[in-house]
């Protein structure tokens, strides 16, 4: 029904893959239904509040149909438009430019102007079929939609080239408040451009705010036949004519009544393009998976003119984008955009496995959408099946349960086995299986009553096993619990009562037990009525009467039944606190020290009679501290005892059974003030001066109530005199002065506040002290010596007291003078005084009372006289002369005194005093060496001679030593060692005396070869057979010492080489030959060689010796080894022979062999012998031993740095 019916329209623009959709939220309010015409041709009711969002895919508006007696207006808030149907009343005269529009027929049947977007489409929620043809019915062209919430990021307003810029749509909330409001806002503003629109017909003649929604196309006068896709077609298209539009991609001027120019070509050129993006050809799929495709498709080509020319592209939209839609019902059926790009291939993810689907492409440019190209028809492959739902459970008993599911999507093959698992109750999360086949239900057995036991499923078939589905847990039974024990009382409350109970024992701890708990109120009549129902053991019943009793019983259940009630038992609420007393008042006049207070009893006493009544005070109005001071059944209590001029807080609350009740409101009360106390007499700060004392006091200990403000002192003399007031301030101390020194004086205060001066303190009497003497007039001063000075002075006026000290101050400079004295004596003798020297002096008076002024400051020289003492003597060695003979010292110059220094006095002890001159230092020669001297020196000027220096020992050294004995304790053809001395070999570096050594070359002259403290030397790389001159030198602190004698030695002659190992070449059985490498001559001396055998484990016996290479052996053992070496010997041309060393032995085995063998034993002993042989010829030369030791070496160092590279650094 349409009566009363307010129903909104929202119209914005939507952007969906830079597509440009019409969208409008149909408003429907509370209590009101919208019957729409779904595409399959039912009809559908939704019931308010809600809002239906309508789209049309190609932006236009759509026609809107009102019933009769009823009227829509278009209203633009914030960039958004909506349309508004209200039923027409009698003062509403639609103008001219109304937006109503005659009902059109619908373009196409089987293209509805309107389709859903598959994001806003949930399955509808009601269908009512009898509502067919009703009154009111949208055609069924228009599909609903549902989208409860619209966010601001979908939401793109179409306005006007002279209305606001874009807004955002906020989130749309359905709410009946709002949704009044809205209506009446619209109605207001409706009523508005009624009165202020001028009426006018056409749609040229109004404001632009007042123009009827724009169409989104491109055009607004574009001819009928477009294309039916961009929906524009028939009398609708008519109809929009009536309302011109801005274009969003191209500027257009307008004139004074809204009408557009150049419409017809932007006309032409939509058209275009339009055609443009039909001629997309349709898509190639490729690589087929289970739930995934390729799809690749070419970008639309432009078509020929009738003469075969490609038209011109300028009008062609950079750049393109494309949308691939999906359908698996059918070549007409629903299809979803699964893409949407500028890319000419796409991933298709998320197909549906074993099912035919149908693909095709659309083009679009901005807000332009092409034709889609023809559908292409696929099917994907089979795979595993979709992981089923959880099982659930059939029946149970206490030992068994049977388990029931439902077969899950297969995927294109058929579902062979189900494989369903178990933890077998141990609750580990390790599952086992229990059954496997082709059943959709199994009875598992033999189970443990009231266990919790966890499950869960996967289906296989042809293509593999499913994932498991989620993990059910399921419990077996349990026996009925007997009756629990009577509920307890827990807590108590005014309007609640905490319960609690216990588990009945007989039950086990896995039986999920729950508990009822009922209630009776006494007096009430409706019997037992549940109040909990849960798995908790206590529970707190609330909302209940105060001091009223109640009943309870409690009853457990489970699966297999509930139990029979507890006992009854009775509980009662407490009463409830009373409430506060009345504020308390005064009664009567408040005195200094008292007052009357009264108050009235509480409105609501809580169920209970009050008991008594308490009443706090509590001083200052801070309220931090309270005090009882009254408890009783009275209505009014009198406090007392209370200071004056004093601020007091007074509250009073009540007691009853139910308990405390709050506080009253505060009643502040103030005491009168009055004048305050007696001061303690002032007292003396410090010592009373000659003229002026410091007096300081203490507040009165009562202040009547009111802050003391101000002080008053007053003072008189000994006579008769009349007080007088010397201060009166609000501070505690003041300073009296212009009094007299020596004379006593009587202090008196008071204290004041806002009530008055309170009364004189006791007397308190002081005596001025005497005053400080004069200043001193100038000392006088005399000269007794060069270091001592008489200073006097006279005594200055006492001013009052008599003088007790006289200060002295003496110094080199004003300002740093010092105090040298202090006392009685008017004369004081100043000593240890400098000669010629300038010093200042001045002397200051005191007395009991302090300390006179300084006398003015005395200038006083001393007079010349000898030089002071010498200092800074040091002993300062001359390279020149010698250190044994010989001591060089120096010294600082001392203080002259006023004379000029002419010479110096050198003390030596036993030898005459050396005179020098104007100097500073001095070489005193001719001494003895190693002896010590005592030295002094003294200063002499014009004046005399001054006094000694401090006396300093000086030794002289001792004389250089004595070169030792030269030794060669060790020789060889390349080295010798030399030893000196008898010391050890290597002296400690503390020792003074070292050495030097040389050795004579070719020219005669010599080298030095070493220098240091050791005694022994060891000489290399020297030739053989070489005589050799060496010569040593001692030298210590005090000097290098002669050198010795010239001392030759001679290194022997070296011996030859040795040889390398022997080669062995059996001849027979009897014989062999012997070779070795030959060594070259020795420095002209020949080399001849001895060969040594040895048979078996006897010694060495030499079989040869001349300087052949070679030698044939004969007559050998058989059945034996024959050991050969051999050295090689230097001929020296003095007839004396130097042997070498061995060289490594050569085995030769002629061991037999047993006669059964053939071969015979030559055959052995030859390879014997080759073998000994080939072991010879394998022995490695010097060269290949230290390279390959080298390797080894490097190999060893690059695998420790690796290992500290590895481990250590990382």
């Amino acid at each position: 029904s349409y009566q009363r019916r307010n129903l909104s329209f929202l119209f914005v623009l939507l952007v969906f893959h830079n597509v440009l959709i019409s969208v409008i939220l149909v408003q429907v309010n509370p209590g009101e239904a919208f019957t729409i015409r779904r595409e399959d041709g039912q009809f559908q009711c939704i019931t308010g509040p809600a809002q239906v969002p309508m789209m049309s895919p190609n932006g236009s508006v759509p026609p809107i149909y009102v019933p009769p007696g009823y009227v829509s207006q278009i209203i633009e808030e914030n960039g958004v438009r909506r349309v508004l149907v209200l039923p027409q009343q009698p003062d509403f005269h639609p103008g001219g430019h109304s937006p109503l529009h005659h009902p059109p027929p619908p373009p196409h049947a089987h293209m509805p102007a309107f389709i859903p977007h598959p994001a806003m489409m949930p399955p509808p929620p009601h269908l009512y079929t009898s509502m067919a043809g009703g009154v009111g019915d949208l055609s069924s062209q228009y599909i609903s939609q549902y989208h409860p919430v619209v966010t601001s990021s979908m939401l793109v307003s179409s306005v006007s080239a002279d209305s606001h810029p874009q807004h955002g749509r906020p989130t749309f909330v359905h709410r009946d408040d709002r949704t009044t409001k809205t209506h009446e806002r619209l109605q207001k503003k409706l009523k508005e451009r009624q009165g202020g629109g001028g009426g006018g017909g056409g749609g040229g003649g109004g404001q632009v705010k007042d123009s009827p929604p724009s169409s989104p196309q491109k055009s607004c006068n574009s001819p009928p036949a477009v294309d039916i896709h961009n929906g524009i077609g028939g009398k609708g298209l008519e109809a929009e004519h009536r309302h011109p539009v801005t274009c969003p991609d191209k500027q257009i001027s307008k004139g004074k009544n809204g009408e557009s120019r150049g419409t017809k070509v932007l006309d032409k050129e939509a058209q275009a393009l339009i055609a443009f993006l039909s001629t997309i050809s349709k898509p190639v799929v490729s690589d087929i998976q289970a739930r995934g495709a390729e799809v690749s498709w070419v970008a639309p080509a432009r078509p020929e003119n009738e003469n075969g020319s490609v038209e011109d592209d300028s009008s062609s939209p950079q750049p393109l984008s494309y949308d691939i839609s999906v359908s698996v019902e059918g070549k007409d059926g629903k299809y979803q955009t699964m893409y949407c790009g500028e890319e000419l291939s796409a991933t298709l993810k998320g197909l549906r496995p074993a099912t035919d689907h149908h693909v095709r492409v659309q083009a679009m440019s901005n807000s332009i959408v092409g034709s889609p190209s023809e559908p292409v028809s696929f099917t994907t492959l089979s795979c595993e099946p979709d992981p089923p739902n959880p099982p659930k459970k059939a029946s149970g008993t206490k030992n068994a349960l049977v388990l029931q599911w439902k077969a899950s999507c297969d995927n294109g093959s058929k579902i062979l086995n189900y494989i369903l698992q178990w933890d077998e109750g141990k609750g580990t999360g390790i599952f086992e299986k229990c059954y496997s086949g082709p059943q959709k239900q199994y009875r598992v057995t033999k189970l443990t009553p009231a266990t919790r036991y966890s499950f869960r499923l996967a289906a296989e078939n042809d293509m593999g096993v499913s994932e498991f589905s989620e993990v059910v847990d399921l419990f077996t039974s349990c026996s009925v619990p007997l009756p629990p024990f009577p509920p307890e009382l827990e807590t108590a409350g005014v309007t609640w009562l905490c319960v609690k109970w216990q588990r009945p024992s007989s039950s086990p701890k896995e039986d999920d037990i729950s508990y009822i708990l009922e209630m009776e109120e006494e007096g009430s009549g409706y019997g037992f009525q549940r109040s909990y129902d849960g798995e908790e053991l206590s529970h707190t019943i609330r909302n209940l009467h105060r001091s009223t009793k109640y009943k309870f019983r409690v009853a457990a259940y489970n699966s297999e039944g509930k139990s029979n009630p507890s006992q009854v038992v009775e509980f009662i609420t407490k009463p409830d606190r009373p409430s506060s007393p009345c504020r308390p008042v005064i009664k009567g006049r408040v005195l200094p020290n008292s007052f009357k207070m009264a108050w009235e009893p509480p409105k609501e006493d809580g169920g209970s009679e009050v008991t008594k009544y308490v009443v706090e005070l509590s001083e200052g109005l801070s309220g931090s501290f309270w005090g009882l001071v009254y408890s009783g059944p009275a209505l009014e209590h009198v406090c007392d005892g209370l200071k004056p001029g004093c601020s007091y807080q007074t509250r009073v609350y009540c007691m009853s059974e139910g308990g405390q009740s709050p506080m009253s409101e505060t009643l502040q009360v103030q005491t009168l003030a009055v004048p305050p106390g007696p001061c303690q007499p002032p007292r003396l700060v410090g010592k009373p001066k000659s003229r002026e004392v410091q007096l300081r006091w203490v507040p009165p200990q009562v202040d009547g109530g009111s802050p003391v403000s101000c002080y008053s002192v007053e003072v008189s003399g000994q006579q008769a005199e009349v007080s007088r007031e010397v201060y009166q301030g609000p501070e505690l101390d003041c300073s009296v002065g212009a009094l007299m020194p020596g004379k006593t004086y009587s202090f008196r205060v008071k204290a004041a506040n806002k009530a008055g001066f309170g009364p004189l303190s006791e007397r308190c009497e002081i005596t001025t002290a005497p005053g400080a003497p004069e200043q001193c007039k100038a000392p006088s001063t005399t000269s007794k010596s060069p270091t001592c000075v008489v200073v006097s002075w006279e005594a200055p006026p006492c001013n009052g007291a008599p003088v007790t000290e006289f200060r002295l101050e003496w110094g080199a400079a004003e300002g740093t003078m010092q105090v040298c004295y202090s006392g009685s004596a008017l004369s004081h003798e100043m000593r240890g005084l400098l000669p010629a020297t300038n010093y200042f002096c001045r002397v200051q008076a005191a007395n009991l009372a302090g300390v006179g002024p300084f006398s003015e400051a005395v200038l006083c020289q001393t007079p010349c006289s000898v030089p002071a003492a010498v200092k800074g003597v040091v002993s300062r060695p001359s390279p020149v002369f010698s250190p044994s003979t010989c001591l060089g010292i120096g010294w600082d110059s001392p203080c002259d005194h006023g004379s000029e220094i002419t010479s110096y006095l050198i003390d030596l002890g036993e030898k005459q005093p050396v005179v020098v001159g104007r100097v500073n230092k001095h070489v005193i020669q001719h001494l003895q060496p190693d002896t010590s001297y005592r030295i002094r020196i003294q200063a002499q000027n014009s004046l005399g001679t001054g006094p000694f220096s401090h006396t300093f020992k000086l030794k002289t050294k001792p004389l250089p030593p004595q070169p030792p004995r030269l030794e060669c304790t060790a020789f060889s053809h390349q080295t010798l060692r030399l030893k000196w001395g008898d010391g050890p070999t290597k002296a400690a570096s503390s020792e003074a005396l070292q050495y030097q050594l040389q050795m004579g070359d070719k020219n005669g002259r010599f080298i030095p070869l070493y220098k240091g403290p050791c005694h022994t030397h060891k000489v290399q790389r020297l030739n053989e057979s070489t005589s050799y001159t060496f010569r040593i030198q001692a030298f210590n602190e005090a000097g290098e010492g002669p050198f010795s004698n010239v001392y030759t030695f001679t290194t022997p002659r070296s011996p030859p080489a040795p040889v390398k190992a022997p080669k062995v070449e059996r001849l027979d059985d009897n014989s062999c030959e012997v070779t070795w490498e030959a060594l070259p001559p020795m420095k002209g001396d020949p080399v001849i060689y001895t060969l040594q055998s040895m048979i078996g484990n006897s010694e060495f016996k030499q079989i040869y010796k001349g300087s052949a290479t070679s030698f044939h052996a004969q007559n050998l053992q058989t059945s034996s080894d024959h050991r050969f070496r051999v050295c090689a010997i230097r001929q020296c041309q003095d007839a004396t022979e130097l042997s070498g060393p061995y060289s490594p032995t050569v085995t030769l085995s002629l061991q037999r062999s047993d006669a059964a063998a053939t071969g015979g034993s030559s055959a052995g002993s030859g390879l014997r012998t080759s073998a000994e042989s080939a072991r010879t010829r394998q022995s490695l030369t010097d060269e290949q031993c230290a390279f390959l030791l080298l390797m080894v070496f490097a190999v060893i160092a690059i695998l420790i740095a690796f290992v500290i590279q590895y481990f250590v650094i990382k």
